[in-house]
């Protein structure tokens, strides 16, 4: 007997009993049964949209098909107030938040590099020496595995809930939007700018199915060679745009409408190849390939009636707005011609599986900020900041102040490493030396505050939306000594051209975030959400266990 129940005088135990069974009896014979039945869903897909702000899906709005964003914004639930809940917003943070529901300081994934903080080696988030890609050339840097990822997936949970029956499957034109999608279980493939082909590695199999070959062997990388990239919509469309002349390096005055696919041997060639991100190609490419996923791996139909996942990272509005920034008609016309691709897509996938048998969630890894020039026009304070001028400056500094050159060794975006040995050498206590250099960068034009490796450990950051997501962006194994914030509108650039990304600024951390399908009421929900309540929300429905450092929540509101 229940313990709590047992220490109830008998004669209330006797009145809660029949209580129960009045109340059973009056509900419908299903209504238990239907409450305790996960999903049906059969399909999970998940789009993630590289480099999208949330902000861009509204003020398009009005000019998407009826098919793709509005679709989604129309008959999804949607969230305006949601954020990728971290401090350093790039694309390995942003996309391993998606199916771990988990933050940085647990994930591990602190960056797409970092510096190793014993070797200080550089160490790219997706690399894994013991494993090559499938007849494609592989350089020691290049995404194999999930080996840096330290928690699991939704995808890794639902297949060990079924004896892993479930598939779970992911593409994307980068190798660590695949990758950390796919988690430890998963299967990854990605594309391969040398070849225009996408290719999986040794990782997950020897080789690659027949319906892969098949794919390869069509050469659709081919069929955009010399074709041209031109606005979509009418030019009058495009009049609250950026001028051209402010998103634009003057020395680059080429790179504007309309771009044309081709190479300087007159063929296609890993320079066609790897230009074709910057435009929809890529992402046309990535969306015809998750289309031969569905049909050669029977992604939706598995014969032991259990889900499936997709997973889809569309790469190239990443490049765009790098280079053009989301105010450009470069920008705005990627993100149209997006839109009608996404239309296409769930045309398929209504065909194919019903979309009434699928789940379907868009978000993105990071927002955006704008091109400086152009935040100088609306008056804003921008700048890009050159790190290795800081670097030596900062040096500089602790040497006058502790005899010693070099006590900085290396600096991984927005970290500085300090060299310890050579601290212990000269008994320099590694609190003042962090101190000193936190001290001296809050006086560097651009930097907004910093903080030490001493105030992470104790958890001393300041109790504000920003510290709170520093705090989750730190990991005590990878990351550096000294982590700085920009002001607002700044960032660190090594060239003088295009924009980045990386802050826990509202224009990089508020993102999309929608979620379409039989269990979701439709509408627009003002309540904050983060990414990492994806993970969660998705888990319950599928009931199986949340990924191991999963910490968003189940989104009960928009629940049925």
């Amino acid at each position: 007997m229940n313990n709590s129940l047992s220490r109830v005088p008998l004669p209330m135990r006797r009145l809660f009993l029949l209580t129960c069974l009045a109340a059973s009896a009056s509900m419908p014979a299903h209504a238990a049964t239907v409450a305790e039945k996960p999903t049906q869903a059969k399909l999970i897909v998940v789009l993630v949209v590289d480099g999208l702000p949330q902000e861009q899906v509204v003020r398009y709005r009005d000019q998407f098909g009826q098919g793709g964003f509005r679709r989604l914004l129309d008959q999804g639930a949607w969230f305006s107030d949601a954020h990728q809940a971290h401090g350093i917003t790039v694309t390995a943070v942003g996309h391993s938040a998606v199916l771990t529901g988990a933050y940085p300081y647990q994930h591990g994934i602190i960056g797409n590099n970092w510096i190793d903080p014993v070797t200080l080696e550089s160490v790219y988030c997706t690399e894994d020496k013991q494993y090559t890609y499938i007849g494609e050339e592989t350089k020691a840097s290049d995404g194999t595995s999930p080996a840096n990822l330290r928690v699991s997936t939704l995808g890794d949970e639902l297949r060990y809930s079924n004896g892993e029956h479930s598939k779970v499957i992911t593409v994307s034109g980068k190798d660590r939007g695949a990758i950390l999608l796919a988690g430890k279980t998963g299967t990854a493939y990605m594309y391969m700018s040398k070849t225009g082909n996408f290719a999986s590695s040794t990782y997950y199999m020897k080789s690659h199915p027949q319906w892969v070959q098949q794919f390869q062997a069509a050469k659709p990388q081919d069929k955009f060679y010399g074709k041209e990239w031109r606005p979509l919509l009418p030019d009058a469309a495009y009049a609250n745009d950026a001028d051209d002349e402010l998103v634009i390096n003057q020395k680059e005055k080429d790179k504007r409408f309309p771009f044309k696919y081709v190479s300087k041997s007159g063929k296609p060639d890993a320079e066609y190849y790897k230009d074709l991100y910057t435009g929809p190609y890529v992402d046309e490419m990535t969306l015809d390939f998750a289309r031969a996923a569905i049909e050669g791996e029977k992604l939706g139909q598995n014969p032991t009636g259990v889900p499936d996942v997709l997973g889809v990272s569309l790469s190239s509005h990443d490049y765009v707005n790098h280079s053009f920034g989301p105010e450009s008609r470069m920008s705005h016309d990627h993100l149209q011609r997006l839109d009608r691709m996404l239309a296409a897509f769930f045309t398929y996938l209504d065909k194919r599986i019903g979309l009434e048998n699928t789940m379907v969630v868009l978000t993105a890894d990071h927002g955006f900020p704008n091109v400086p020039e152009f935040a100088q026009s609306i008056k804003r304070d921008a700048q890009r900041l050159d790190s290795k001028k800081i670097t030596a400056d900062l040096n500089l500094y602790l040497a006058e102040k502790f005899g010693q050159k070099d006590l900085v060794r290396k600096w991984s975006n927005p970290h500085f490493l300090l060299d310890y040995k050579l601290m212990e050498q000269k008994n320099l206590k590694r609190e003042e030396v962090e101190l000193a250099a936190a001290r001296f960068l809050q006086g560097v034009p651009g930097i907004a505050d910093s903080f030490t490796r001493t105030q992470f450990e104790n958890g001393n950051l300041p109790r504000t939306r920003i510290g709170t997501l520093l705090q989750r962006a730190w990991n005590k194994q990878r990351s550096g000594d000294v982590m700085v914030v920009t002001k607002p509108y700044w960032y660190f650039a090594s060239e003088a051209h295009g924009t980045s990304h990386g802050s826990p600024y509202i224009y990089d951390t508020n993102v999309p975030l929608i979620l379409m399908g039989k269990p979701f009421k439709a509408g627009s929900y003002g309540q904050y959400a983060e990414v990492m309540d994806i993970a969660p929300t998705l888990a319950h429905l599928l009931r199986v266990r949340p990924p191991s450092g999963s910490e968003g929540r189940v989104l009960t509101e928009i629940l049925r």
